[in-house]
């Protein structure tokens, strides 16, 4: 929902530190109003995901200002509406998003202003296609100027303003902001277009690298016989009432919300972050350097974000602040610099929380080593997460190692053979069973099928009109998305928010039809006679309000869970069909090598990713012959364990970029946490460093709140036992003291070395 605008230059930074007197808010925010639209709306979120899982909210600072910077911004509208519902829920903050100035009308617009959202101009929205063709001149000696061919600087462009290269085969185009016009045939722009594509497309030049460099220097103009390239022109943006309201929300404790990527998009990575929130930051600090302002990152991560009933995770990262010398840099003249480091550290809190790959097929091949490597044990969804994000950062930092070139390959076989079956990983384990027990299984879901489908059909018959119609038009949205954005593949981004907006406006009319219908039918005859002569009509129409959805609701809920066993159906009648069985038993026994393949590569490279990866990582390879867990004793694995288990290391925390001395959360027991029912644990969960007795529901999510791995304690009904587990936790404060002793000792170390330098 919130897009953070696209700016090269904010206001003038404040020179005085004094404190601003309070002034009225551009964009107030009323608590009641607020409060009233999340508990009214948050209903499409739990409707349209059947899970949102919140993870580190405890980590959110419960007063002060705060700037939220949410990453990968995949589900436009919806992301807004999910990131309030969360932080409302998990602790109490309100938080008043940046949205495009161009979405505020309508429902979306009312909306905003309900929650103290601030809308922002946008360049690329106001793009439009001008005439003639440009090209770069001398791309090697004078890379900033632009040449036109026809066309009209003068009149059409203006300084401050901003030119756009299209976007070709789904790679997104390059913009530069305009410096200086020379006349209607040539402009000069702040910085020079960078990249292979931008490069090509000013130039008609073949001999361009990957990183953009001319392979002949010698040559020092286009192509011969390039005529020139299509562009945009996009005016300047003055942001002075944004700046001015963000300013004036966080200096006053509040909190606002931006996704720094500058727009939705569907793509596997983050795109480069605008300089807006490093300015919203530094300015803030800048005008009052005491506000104690704090940036928390916020991951937005999903699992088929436009689907209904998909799932999603939202991962708070640890708060980090500003440092002192990058507000006066900011304030003295070198704001470029400062603006660098700030989105330096922006970047490297967001990649803590967030999972990125370069295209999707890479994508595609880490989630499928996140399963073989946790064959037969389904994981908790932040887990799920921060599995795939280990295995991206280690795919990308050995891409050109032999061992993961050569699993990579085997994993895109993998995925093409799943593909070509159409069934899915955790199905193979359906080919282990005997003939007999697969007949008797597929028999019984298909009579739970038709047991559920009676609840199922009748409002499936009833909702049909509104799936079709978020259907088709969610999908006419997507390609109007896509042909208007330089970034998105698809257009899938703006699908989920479509999908609800149609739901919102055509269900209420449809139910309405319906039941206008029904009391239509019952002042005729009675409905065919079945009701008395002195039932009122009126009523009907009352009663038939909460029937329908009523049916709806409950057909959703059934439809879910048969859905599932619906799917489930394929891999069965394959494993009886003689024709395929030979298939799915060959494509078992390699996922069985293919599994160990991906122990014995992380196993490998583990270790020299992360030190402390034998002592947090699972216990001994729980695999048994046919790739698949054995029982829960044969595996080590406990009856009961927290949502922080690890599995192969147990992850820092968002990482401060200044911090040198930061501890692995697996390291360490901290101070309040209870140690309540410790015999049937399988490790501590992380709380956090702060004396805070707060519990919220994320407080023991997966890898990022951590975990201290223990062996099993057989009881505590006994001294003996008691005394077992008190023995562990001494020592292991012990260690973490020593720890923290010889951490210490380097930190001073190191002071005392940058001071003698």
């Amino acid at each position: 929902m919130a897009d953070s605008a696209r700016v090269s230059d904010g206001p003038p930074p404040a020179r005085s530190p004094s404190k601003p007197k309070s002034e009225k808010e551009l964009y107030p925010m009323t608590p009641w109003k607020y409060d009233a639209f999340l508990h009214t709306f948050s209903v499409l979120v739990d409707l349209f995901f059947r899970e949102v899982h919140p993870r580190g909210a405890w980590r959110v600072p419960r007063t002060g200002p705060i700037l939220f910077v949410a990453a990968p911004h995949a589900n436009q509208f919806v992301d807004g509406l999910v990131l309030q519902r969360t932080l409302k829920q998990e602790a109490n903050r309100r938080v008043g998003l940046l949205i495009a100035e161009k979405s505020v009308h309508g429902f979306i617009g009312w909306g905003s202003r309900q929650t103290g959202s601030v809308p922002v101009g946008r360049a690329q929205d106001k793009a439009k296609p001008a005439k003639g063709l440009i090209y770069m001149p001398d791309p090697i000696n004078d890379p900033t100027l632009i040449r036109g061919v026809g066309t009209d600087f003068e009149k059409e462009a203006e300084v401050g303003g901003m030119i756009f290269m299209p976007s070709i085969k789904g790679q997104s185009g390059s913009s530069v902001d305009i410096a200086q016009i020379l006349g209607p045939e040539e402009i000069r722009t702040k910085r020079p277009f960078k990249g292979k594509l931008p490069l090509f497309q000013l130039t008609g030049r073949d001999d361009i690298s990957s990183q953009g460099s001319f392979g002949n220097p010698e040559l020092a103009g286009p192509k011969d016989g390039f005529e020139g390239s299509k562009y945009k022109l996009a005016p300047h943006i003055d942001q002075t009432d944004v700046y001015k309201a963000v300013f004036s929300r966080l200096r006053s404790g509040g909190c606002i919300g931006i996704f720094p990527e500058g727009g939705s998009h569907d793509r596997t990575e983050l795109l480069p972050l605008k300089a807006g929130v490093a300015i919203m930051a530094l300015g803030t600090l800048a005008e009052d350097p005491d506000c104690g302002l704090q940036i928390v990152p916020v991951g937005m991560n999903y699992f088929h974000a436009h689907k209904f009933r998909s799932r999603a995770v939202v991962e708070f990262g640890a708060p980090f602040k500003i440092p002192d010398d990058l507000v006066e840099k900011y304030k003295n003249n070198q704001r470029r610099d400062a603006i660098a480091q700030t989105l330096d550290m922006v970047h490297q809190a967001l990649s803590a929380v967030t999972v990125s790959a370069p295209d999707y097929d890479t994508l595609t091949c880490i989630q499928a080593a996140r399963r073989l490597y946790n064959t037969g044990r389904k994981l908790p969804l932040p887990m799920v997460v921060e599995l795939n994000r280990k295995l991206a950062v280690g795919f990308s930092k050995y891409k050109d190692d032999p061992r993961i070139v050569d699993l990579m390959d085997n994993l895109k076989d993998y995925n093409k053979q799943l593909h070509y079956l159409n069934i899915r990983d955790h199905q193979l384990s359906y080919a282990k069973m005997t003939l007999l027990r697969v007949i008797f299984t597929l028999f019984y879901r298909v009579a739970k099928l038709a047991i559920l489908s009676v609840g199922v059909v009748p409002g499936l018959v009833l909702f049909a009109p509104v799936f079709v119609a978020t259907k088709y038009i969610s999908h006419q949205k997507a390609k109007e998305a896509l042909a208007g954005s330089s970034v998105k593949i698809q257009g899938r981004d703006v699908m989920a928010t479509w999908k609800l907006l149609v739901a919102m406006a055509f269900a209420p009319a449809l139910y309405n039809l319906y039941s206008i219908a029904l009391a239509i039918k019952v002042y005729q005859d009675n409905l065919w006679g079945y009701l008395p002569d002195s039932f009122p009509f009126w009523l009907v129409y009352v009663i038939a309000w909460i029937i329908f959805p009523a049916i709806t609701f409950a057909a959703f809920r059934m439809g879910e869970v048969g859905m599932d066993i619906l799917k489930s159906l394929r891999p069965l009648i394959l494993c009886i069909s003689p024709t395929s069985s030979y298939s799915v038993q060959r494509l078992r026994q390699r996922r069985v090598e293919l599994s160990e393949q991906v122990v014995r590569v992380i196993n490998d490279i583990g270790p020299d990713m992360y030190d402390d990866f034998e002592k947090t990582r699972l216990v001994s390879d729980p695999f048994r012959n046919d790739g698949f867990l054995s029982s829960r004793d044969e595996a080590g694995i406990p009856e009961i364990r927290r949502e922080g288990d690890s599995a192969f290391s147990s992850p820092p925390q968002s990482p401060h970029p200044l911090r040198r001395n930061t501890t692995r959360s697996g390291r360490a027991i901290p101070r309040n946490e209870s140690f309540s029912n410790i015999g049937s644990v399988g490790m501590f969960a992380t709380r956090p460093p702060s004396r805070s007795r707060s519990r919220s529901s994320s407080a023991g999510g997966g890898f990022g709140s951590g975990g201290f791995p223990v062996s099993g304690f057989t009881s505590l009904d006994s001294h003996e036992g008691f005394q077992q587990a008190n023995n562990k936790i001494r020592a292991a404060m012990q260690e973490r003291g020593l720890l923290r002793r010889r951490k210490s000792g380097l930190s001073n170390h190191s002071n005392e070395n940058e001071s003698d330098g």
